[in-house]
């Protein structure tokens, strides 16, 4: 049991992908599971934004807030992220594409233009980085985002309709949700309620579990979006293959950026991890249902990443231990 123990918190991210893979299919394949999985749905969708929040929160709580203030890493690599997404547009608009070749490129176009992921500032503490300038980076990457979204997608496809100012609002109102409030509950806990914020802080790892659990959730809805998106195999494979160089090529560039300024790991998790589940829904929202499997396959190469680096992190302080 003891083994068991140390092998999940060792393979937290990995264990959370394969354990929602392996319960969605489960769902997928028994029939006589329908009705749990039609009362489970709807409350799914309603919790997993509310736990990210709670995830955001018991980071918020280790966070120093009078270091958050902006770096010149989130700079450069803001532009590095302003300029994958113009080449991507020139890409689409250049070669005027449609049907699945349009489709790809939107799918790859989410996984690009979409904020850094909420749980970035939790993988980042975990492989030892500085937490206030990557939960700074994240609130920064928003921003971007929210401006981005609404001026772009109306030029790679005729049919969005998308009002400027209703998208700005509609998008602003989701990150404060997950992203402000968690840090406005963080800091009044912090400076009125210290003893709840000590016992809270007091729990190793907690937020990390947490984004475990979390992740096992969003695996699940990835898998079905792929299984429900009705594209052809070769075609979802295409998409997995694409996604993935568009992975590992932002996790390269972020750390590339980062040697510069010292700060591989915040450079690296801020343009690689990305907010997928924020891809997603915009996906959803404003672009064709099956660029969702772009995003859907990132979500899967960004934790294996993940993954590694933490492994690494944890084979090299073991190694200095010793």
């Amino acid at each position: 049991m003891k083994a068991i123990i140390t092998f999940l918190k060792n393979w937290t991210l990995p264990s959370a992908i394969v354990s929602g893979t392996v319960i969605y299919l489960i769902f997928y394949w028994v029939r006589a599971l329908d009705p749990v999985s039609e009362v489970m749905e709807p409350i799914f969708d309603t919790i997993l934004p509310l736990f990210m929040s709670l995830i955001l929160f018991t980071t918020f709580l280790r966070v120093d807030f009078h270091k958050m203030r902006p770096a010149m890493w989130h700079l450069w690599v803001s532009v590095f992220q302003v300029i994958f997404v113009v080449l991507i547009v020139a890409l689409i608009i250049g070669f005027d594409m449609k049907g699945k070749d349009l489709i790809l490129m939107e799918g790859i176009l989410t996984c690009v233009i979409c904020p850094g992921a909420s749980a970035a500032p939790v993988v980042t503490g975990k492989l030892g980085g500085n937490l206030e300038t990557m939960t700074s980076y994240v609130f920064l990457s928003n921003i971007v985002t929210v401006v981005a979204v609404p001026v772009v997608f109306p030029l790679i496809d005729n049919n969005v309709d998308i009002n400027f100012w209703t998208a700005f609002w509609m998008i602003m109102y989701k990150v404060f949700l997950v992203l402000v409030l968690p840090l406005i509950a963080a800091y009044l806990v912090k400076h009125y309620l210290p003893r709840v914020q000590q016992r809270l802080v007091a729990i190793q790892d907690l937020s990390f579990y947490m984004w475990g659990i979390s992740l096992t959730i969003v695996t699940g809805c990835t898998v079905k979006n792929i299984i429900n998106s009705g594209a052809p195999v070769v075609f979802l494979v295409t998409i997995a293959l694409v996604s993935l160089l568009i992975c590992l090529a932002q996790f390269a560039v972020g750390r590339y950026i980062g040697h510069f300024f010292g700060t591989v790991i915040e450079s690296g998790q801020g343009l690689g991890q990305k907010n997928t589940a924020f891809a997603v829904w915009i996906a959803y929202t404003y672009l064709s249902p099956l660029s969702v499997a772009g995003p859907g396959c990132y979500i899967l190469w960004q934790n294996a990443i993940n993954s590694l680096e933490i492994w690494h992190h944890r084979k090299t302080t073991e190694r200095h231990k010793e």
